[in-house]
């Protein structure tokens, strides 16, 4: 269930992403120079695994961002086969629908090398944003 709804037996796959998403991740894609804050969060709903995208390539399958799956690292997946991970009561990868970037991929990556996990780091930027009166991004609108 990467998209929230329910996929049918033996259907296809919906789309993970809305249209916003998947073109502010494409652009991104084409700017890879700048320091983007992610803009879709995936999650394994039974354990580890936590996904932040910031980018996609143009064949819609090779995603950039940073990904913690027992260490947490900047690389690249596919989230076509992120899609295909089967898990326990026939559910999936999900994505995080209430998830907002809020900060450049370069410091959730340094958060999360220090706490060790993207999902502490989350809990620790998110505590500090809120000591500090950080100021949030909306990564659902396209940038002006």
């Amino acid at each position: 269930m990467l998209s929230g709804r329910p996929r049918r037996k033996g259907g296809p796959q919906h789309d993970p992403l809305t249209d916003t998403q998947r073109d502010r991740l494409l652009a991104n894609g084409r700017d890879r120079d700048q320091d983007h804050i992610p803009v879709v969060k995936f999650f394994n709903p039974f354990g580890a695994g936590v996904w932040l995208a910031t980018e996609l390539d143009e064949d819609g399958d090779i995603m950039f961002g940073l990904a913690d799956i027992g260490y947490p690292e900047l690389g690249s997946w596919s989230l076509n086969e992120l899609r295909s991970i089967r898990l326990p009561f026939g559910m999936g990868i999900e994505r995080d629908l209430l998830f907002t970037g809020d900060f450049p991929i370069s410091v959730w990556a340094k958060a999360a090398r220090e706490t060790g996990r993207i999902r502490d780091a989350e809990r620790l930027l998110y505590r500090s944003g809120r000591l500090s009166g950080g100021t949030r991004v909306d990564t659902e609108s396209p940038r002006s």
